[in-house]
């Protein structure tokens, strides 16, 4: 059985044939979405995109994670910050009408835990909370085998609790966000702001300076290094001792980019969390690091067929 996984990003989007059986992706291709060009031009390239990856063969349904605010019961994008002209776009409709298949839309972090109880760590897991750490910081819920989302399908926006009372300045517009302090794009705001206290730090001999070279230098000793990677894990763990407390999973996946510091991260955050949780949650979970990498993104979206189907 094969589904279609699209994920969609303002910048590429990625479409992948899918293997439900093995989690194999077949075929899969990376587009440039042109979102100036308009929705239409941008659904075009969609379809077109899953014409090559499925060469019209058999799959049951398309999955596209997308990030915004989704009405995921009727597949539309109510607003999407990089797609300024999708406010209330039935873009599951638009697309099922082109294709003629059934077509699911989910909010791209929510497309990511559905990915890691299919495909991913999360695998015969009832109850899971998913962090993704990237640009910003996505999060999602399952709890009794079904994905939790709210009210008006906008819930579970784990990046936005606040941990750092009175800290930086998030892009949401409130201060001490989890995003603001754990993310990849705060962890390089930190490396700059330190810049001028610590203009010998080894961040600032690397050919970029972004989360990879923060970890990096920490590694090696380097004080603003593990200064800023300490910040972070102490948000990240005070992050996930209230999850652990409010949704009770019995596994924590952590994804993204800034997950592959490995060791660096995790084994510090692990005896964090240990600390903070109440004793009677102490070894009723365990935290891990996302095994799906670069293909979270198509599996997750894949899942949201799997999900629905």
């Amino acid at each position: 059985m094969y589904v279609v996984g699209i994920d969609l990003g303002g910048t590429f989007f990625k479409v992948g044939l899918v293997d439900t059986e093995s989690g194999e992706i077949l075929r899969k291709v990376e587009w440039e979405t042109r979102v100036s060009e308009g929705k239409e031009k941008v659904v075009e390239r969609m379809v077109k995109a899953v014409l090559e990856v499925s060469n019209g063969g058999d799959y049951i349904g398309v999955g596209i994670g997308s990030p915004g605010s989704i009405d995921h019961d009727n597949g539309i994008v109510r607003f999407s910050p990089n797609f300024p002209d999708w406010i209330n776009f039935n873009l599951g409709g638009t697309l099922s009408k082109l294709l003629n298949k059934p077509i699911f839309v989910e909010n791209d972090a929510n497309a990511f835990v559905l990915g890691e109880k299919w495909f991913g760590a999360g695998k015969g897991h009832e109850h899971i909370v998913a962090l993704t750490l990237g640009t910003g910081v996505g999060g999602g819920v399952i709890s009794h085998g079904k994905l939790i989302t709210g009210k008006d399908g906008i819930g579970t926006e784990l990046g936005h609790v606040i941990v750092e009372p009175n800290g930086p300045q998030c892009g949401c517009g409130n201060y001490g966000c989890l995003e603001a302090i754990a993310s990849a794009t705060a962890i390089r705001r930190m490396a700059l702001e330190g810049q001028k206290k610590f203009p010998e730090s080894q961040i600032f001999s690397a050919q970029e300076v972004n989360a990879k070279a923060v970890f990096d230098a920490a590694r090696n000793g380097d004080l603003l290094g593990q200064m800023i990677v300490e910040r972070v894990v102490n948000a990240l763990a005070i992050g996930v001792a209230n999850f652990i407390h409010i949704f009770n999973p019995s596994i924590v996946v952590i994804g993204g980019g800034v997950s592959r510091a490995g060791d660096i991260l995790f084994t510090p955050l692990r005896e964090k969390v240990r600390h903070l949780v109440m004793p009677s949650f102490k070894d009723t979970y365990e935290i891990v690091q996302s095994p799906l990498v670069e293909n979270a993104g198509i599996l997750g979206a894949a899942s949201i067929v799997l999900q629905n189907l």
